[in-house]
């Protein structure tokens, strides 16, 4: 991994932990492991039984380091790529062992290593909006059509919720 991309890297999962220590959770099938090693990190900077208490910023970035280098951007997720075995697109494109996940297959609604955060919010809106103008404007005769999507509409909205319940509530430990 080059230097601009992992320094990006760890900066967004510093966000992300940010946000986390704000209330402000993740969703999306992924987010209760990203929440569970945000709640171990946490617990590694508080814990007064600890050896060495993980005080400054550096000692945090450097346990969020490991983390950050299985993240992959995509447009409209965060998929950690931590284990090949578990990533849906390599599934569905039937080669299990790469060492990279293929972003142009990524089903980020069913992948269990993928997030949806805040700020991809916009992007599963304006899908939605359009799915639902194609909807509006599709004869009755297209009825398989219709239904693939009214299935995608759907989707994006349950995206949009998981997103919207997962930053307005700090108390919120149940992830979509």
């Amino acid at each position: 991994m080059n230097k601009h991309e992992a320094d990006r890297n760890v900066e967004l999962v510093w966000t992300e932990f940010r946000n986390y220590q704000q209330g402000i959770l993740p969703a999306g099938p992924g987010a209760r492991e990203l929440t569970e090693f945000f709640a171990h990190v946490d617990g590694e900077i508080t814990d007064p039984t600890a050896p060495k208490i993980q005080a400054s910023d550096r000692e945090i970035l450097n346990l969020l380091t490991k983390r950050a280098r299985t993240l992959h951007l995509g447009t409209a997720n965060y998929c950690w790529f931590s284990d090949p075995s578990r990533a849906l697109c390599l599934k569905l494109a039937g080669t299990p062992h790469a060492d990279r996940p293929l972003a142009g297959m990524c089903d980020s609604a069913r992948c269990p290593q993928a997030t949806h955060h805040q700020h991809h919010r916009p992007v599963w809106a304006e899908h939605a909006e359009q799915t639902k103008t194609f909807l509006g404007a599709i004869g009755t005769t297209r009825r398989t059509d219709r239904t693939r999507l009214q299935a995608d509409y759907d989707r994006a909205r349950r995206v949009i919720e998981a997103i919207d319940a997962a930053a307005i509530s700090d108390t919120n430990t149940d992830v979509a």
